[in-house]
């Protein structure tokens, strides 16, 4: 199974690069591939975050072993995100892009958020959950915050546009994992 997530997790990356190969990424091919590689970390942190309530309403707890894996592909595709803007839209400019975190309110949430998933990429191993012990679960609880950063900085994205309802899907998702948690 987890083989099998693996693969299926790379599908999206494996389209976009079809898609330059066939030179169809759209009239704005670096806008295209931003947004794509943003909206898979999206997809990968609601299916990380779906994780605990299903796994709560069926019983079925073998699903915690693919939560990891979801969480690393979340972290996988963000890092894309931000590389392609960094290299992209940036050419690598330390400068550029401390500029444009500054200047744009979207941007700088979706640069916290993206800073606060290093953590979680980087112990999301063995040896870190046995050396961090009970602060381990703590700091996975950051996905929490994340996960709220990531609609802000996608519902901030879309406000210039007026265009909410990808986002408002997006959020309603986010919303009803984060309270099914409060339940409890």
């Amino acid at each position: 199974m987890k083989f099998l997530i693996f693969i299926l997790g790379l599908l999206p990356l494996v389209r976009l690069v079809a898609l330059g190969f066939q030179d169809d990424l759209t009239a704005n091919p670096i806008e295209f591939i931003t947004r794509s590689t943003g909206t898979w970390a999206l997809v990968f942190l609601c299916l990380t975050l779906s994780i605990t309530p299903l796994r709560r309403l069926t019983g079925w707890n073998q699903l915690l072993r693919y939560r990891r894996m979801l969480g690393l592909f979340v972290f996988f595709y963000a890092l894309l995100h931000f590389s392609i803007w960094f290299w992209l839209d940036h050419n690598l400019s330390w400068s550029e892009m401390w500029q444009d975190v500054l200047k744009r309110p979207f941007i700088t949430l979706g640069f916290i958020a993206f800073v606060g998933l290093w953590p979680l990429a980087l112990t999301s191993n063995q040896w870190a959950m046995h050396q961090l012990k009970r602060r381990w679960g703590q700091l996975h609880r950051l996905v929490y915050l994340i996960a709220v950063l990531v609609i802000l900085h996608y519902f901030w994205h879309k406000s210039g546009k007026n265009d909410f309802q990808e986002v408002g899907i997006y959020a309603l998702v986010i919303t009803s994992l984060l309270l099914f948690r409060l339940k409890k």
